[in-house]
């Protein structure tokens, strides 16, 4: 990451281009597959979301790129995106965060788990930005970064949705 933080208006485009992508993808969804698809939802912040972020800062000092972001969204749901992604609401990382407490990484800040894939792998943001996935389904095992920060990871997001919504590109992973 250069060294600039997640702007807000970026978060905001790439929620209405997710949310175009998703409404594409599920139109066909059904034809595609053979199965209807589950709920795939890009949930934007409310005012209860936000109370939810300032309780979460209270409880930890987080990154603030993923104060950013809860500010704009509130919690992403994709269960039918490859095997399926999640962004956790800030209440639910408050409450991972009380259970579980942070996880650790090597060569960075301990992180914040804010989000998951649908086979159990957890993601994790440190104070440096840096986004980390577990190597296994567990809080405990190692971590390994798969994105320079929160952007990048959004991005690659973006472009799951995109490409599984693209004909010849919809088994790629």
């Amino acid at each position: 990451m250069s060294g600039d933080r997640l702007d807000a208006e970026w978060v905001r485009g790439w929620c209405e281009e997710s949310s175009t992508a998703l409404r594409d993808l599920m139109s066909s969804f059904l034809k595609t597959h053979g199965f209807p698809p589950g709920s795939n939802t890009v949930t934007l912040a409310t005012t209860e979301s936000h109370q939810a972020t300032d309780a979460l800062v209270d409880l930890m000092p987080i990154p603030s790129d993923l104060t950013t972001l809860y500010w704009v969204v509130r919690e992403v749901s994709l269960p039918d995106v490859d095997s399926g992604y999640f962004i956790h609401s800030p209440s639910t990382v408050t409450t991972h965060l009380r259970e579980y407490g942070s996880v650790q990484v090597e060569g960075d800040d301990s992180a914040l788990v804010f989000a998951s894939d649908g086979g159990g792998h957890l993601f994790a943001v440190a104070g440096t930005g840096r986004v980390w996935r577990s190597t296994t389904a567990s809080w405990f095992d190692d971590f390994e970064v798969v994105a320079a920060g929160l952007e990048e990871f959004l991005e690659h997001l973006g472009r799951r949705i995109t490409d599984q919504g693209t004909p010849g590109q919809r088994h790629r992973r």
